[in-house]
């Protein structure tokens, strides 16, 4: 029986989900490559992505409510209209990220690089 790694499972099955809006609410995702997929509409409330690469990534119109982003890289990022509730970003990289539209509220953000422009919501 072939071995699958489990960043390859998860590519594997965001892959199969690209085209609708995949479910990833919960889902411990700490560490791994998720850079330039595309994420669009996303539902990753919860999930953990504590120092995941996420260079790139498309999380267009995605939520992200109480998801720990703690140290991930978030460099050149398309966070357009996203919702960022309650999130972790301590440590985070949003270098260049594209925020527009995006909203930040109650957010932890020490230590993030955050672009400029940058606005958090009470």
């Amino acid at each position: 029986m072939a071995e699958i790694t489990r960043r390859e499972l998860v590519l594997a099955l965001i892959q199969i989900h690209e085209d609708l809006k995949p479910r990833l609410s919960g889902v411990d995702l700490s560490g791994l490559d998720l850079s330039y997929l595309n994420l669009s509409g996303a539902d990753l409330g919860a999930a953990n992505l504590e120092g995941a690469n996420l260079k790139g990534i498309n999380l267009t119109n995605a939520f992200l409510g109480g998801a720990n982003l703690q140290n991930a890289d978030l460099t050149d990022a398309y966070l357009r209209n996203a919702i960022f509730q309650g999130v972790d970003l301590r440590g985070a990289d949003l270098t260049n990220a594209s925020t527009n539209g995006a909203t930040f509220r109650k957010c932890q953000i020490e230590g993030a690089t955050v672009p400029a422009g940058f606005v958090q919501l009470a």
